[in-house]
């Protein structure tokens, strides 16, 4: 197939170590922003459309493995491995609340409702922690077999899931019992985990496989009580009867898609669910044909693994992070374009010490570094002293 010309990405810098985990808000009336997780300690918030700093948010003090905003992008959360969670105003860079915890916090997510924060790590234990009251003790679920690798929540806030570091498959949590209701089979285990915006489909990732579920949910109905004198009426309003129903899904594997190499991250395009992207240790980010599993598209010019991905929420771009520290934010060509950025050459970027644009003199005076990141010695004293213990 002929190639199309060559869209250099935006390059963002700004992290002193690798970029590990990427989130984007849902489109608001100010736009959409990015927030990443890096080891170096301090997520970062960014305009996602044009990929603009906008400010730092200092507090942890070792590893950040991951970080998320709320439907509004006016709260942040994040999950370290100094054995805490915190709560961050989006607005000013303020910790609201931090969450201990008794070991490395390795997964965090806001609810649909944005009332509830839901973390994981390697205590082998979902923490799911009220909002509004964040002094009160967490709901615990405590049966993960073994360190909890990634979460989210699903079915409008009635379902957990989670996969763990050192077992295959995805867990699947009812929000009510904090049971297992279901396990879907992987054979390695699950580095990333995706619910779609429609929530129609789970993206996971586990090994060089790509997979999708069926995250929709159906309805039930069941017929409990009926009145004979009157159940062969005519008129559907007369039928006596007592009607009961319950959601269920069926969590079935609608594609399964191999790659030449191990993946680490996958996410599928929001707006027409047609593609999909995928990146791993060969540091490159492929674009695939999600029918078919036939490689589209290929963007180079990240020099390390490629950790973390994710499409913007229009489905217009897609982030990636990276072993190297960078974040690249690529454009996604019209359907059927291929896409092969094989240099980073006229790569524009976008630095933390950028101007802020637009969007970001909207916010209210984000807290942000007045000095370069902390020493690189002390924060990595800190996380080998973590992963040590």
């Amino acid at each position: 197939m002929d190639k199309k010309k060559v869209v250099a990405p935006l390059v963002c810098h700004g992290h002193s170590r690798p970029v590990v985990d990427l989130s984007y808000s849902p489109i608001t009336p100010d736009g959409f922003f990015l927030i990443s997780a890096s080891k170096d300690s301090t997520p970062m918030l960014r305009n996602g459309e044009t990929g603009d700093w906008i400010g730092t948010f200092e507090g942890h003090k070792g590893a950040v493995w991951s970080c998320c905003l709320d439907k509004h992008a006016l709260r942040a959360a994040s999950a370290s491995a100094d054995f805490s969670a915190k709560l961050w105003d989006a607005l000013t860079g303020d910790v609201l609340h931090s969450f201990d915890h008794k070991h490395i916090v390795r997964a965090c997510a806001f609810s649909e409702d944005t009332n509830l924060l839901l973390t994981g790590g390697f205590e082998k234990i979902l923490r799911i922690f009220d909002l509004n009251r964040p002094d009160a003790p967490p709901r615990e679920i405590d049966s993960s077999p073994g360190s909890v690798r990634t979460v989210a929540w699903l079915h409008s806030d009635q379902t957990i899931l989670s996969s763990s570091g050192d077992a295959g498959g995805l867990r699947l949590w009812d929000v009510r019992t904090g049971k297992v209701v279901q396990i879907l089979e992987t054979k390695f285990p699950v580095t990333s985990a995706e619910v779609s915006q429609d929530g129609r489909y789970i993206t996971t990732a586990d090994g060089s496989s790509v997979k999708f579920w069926d995250a929709n949910q159906y309805v039930l109905f069941f017929l409990l009580h009926w009145n004979k004198n009157v159940f062969n009426s005519v008129s559907c309003h007369s039928l006596h009867c007592i009607l009961t129903y319950f959601f269920t899904s069926s969590f079935g594997l609608v594609k399964s898609h191999e790659l030449p190499c191990k993946v680490e991250s996958a996410s599928l395009e929001p707006k027409f669910g047609n593609r999909f992207i995928a990146g791993g240790e060969d540091m490159w980010v492929h674009v695939f044909d999600f029918h078919t599993g036939e490689e589209i598209g290929c963007n180079k010019g990240h020099h390390g693994p490629v950790h973390c991905l994710r499409f913007s929420p229009g489905g217009e771009s897609y982030a990636s992070g990276s072993e190297d520290g960078t974040i690249r934010i690529w454009q996604l060509g019209p359907l059927g374009q291929i896409e092969d950025n094989s240099t980073a050459n006229g790569s524009t970027t976008a630095n933390a010490s950028d101007g802020m644009g637009e969007v970001t003199q909207k916010i209210d005076e984000l807290a942000v570094s007045e000095t370069k990141k902390k020493e690189e010695t002390q924060v990595d004293g800190v996380e080998q002293k973590v992963v040590d213990a």
